[in-house]
């Protein structure tokens, strides 16, 4: 299977469904600069603001645009690189994961709705499963796959390869990545009252 293309408008339009039908609230971009946009819309000031590490976000500018400071909101990733104490800086990382609004990617997403999140550490599925109020992943719609076993298949067999040789080049070779958790997102459930979505670029982002 060809993990990398772009689908065709009826296949992304049946899987936004299918996302929808989960509770979570599917919207379709064409542009990564469209994504940011939408971004900035979705977040109201003076918001809490947290973020996964996202090649995606990088991609569509939100990793600059958050650190750069020339936003309304409260940035929670620059009080934790701010903290020079380890143990200090262990704990807001976990407070980290009760931000408002949590942003990030997911890693495949199936046409039947099922959307897959792995992780090394899992530090940012507590968010994604039930801490933040607000949860925002930004997705491209090469991510989209038949079903669920083709879901966890990609990541296994396309993404985590291409983490491990970005990891490499970026920390040199004794580092690498690997797959320590991981999440298949069902359904949201209506009673927990959270925001749930998913941004779905008619671009190729992330891996």
């Amino acid at each position: 299977m060809e993990y990398g293309i772009l689908p065709d408008p009826k296949r992304i339009q049946i899987t936004l469904n299918a996302v929808r039908a989960r509770g979570v609230s599917a919207e379709l971009v064409d542009t990564k600069e469209a994504a940011l946009e939408r971004l900035r819309a979705l977040i109201p000031p003076g918001a809490e603001v947290m973020t996964g590490a996202s090649t995606t976000l990088a991609q569509i500018g939100f990793d600059a645009l958050l650190a750069s400071g020339l936003h309304p909101w409260h940035n929670r990733k620059a009080d934790i690189t701010a903290e020079n104490d380890p143990a200090r800086r262990s704990a807001l990382r976990k407070q980290s994961t009760l931000a408002d609004y949590f942003l990030g990617s997911v890693h495949a997403i199936a046409e039947t709705g099922e959307l897959i999140v792995a992780s090394a550490t899992g530090s940012q599925l507590a968010s994604y499963a039930f801490s933040s109020s607000h949860v925002i992943w930004v997705a491209g719609a090469q991510k989209i796959v038949p079903n669920l076993e083709d879901a966890v298949r990609r990541v296994r067999e396309y993404v985590l390869p291409l983490e491990d040789r970005h990891m490499k080049s970026v920390n040199g070779p004794q580092s690498g990545s690997f797959i320590g958790k991981l999440m298949i997102f069902e359904k949201e459930a209506p009673y927990l009252h959270r925001s749930v979505t998913l941004l779905l670029v008619k671009e190729v982002l992330g891996f």
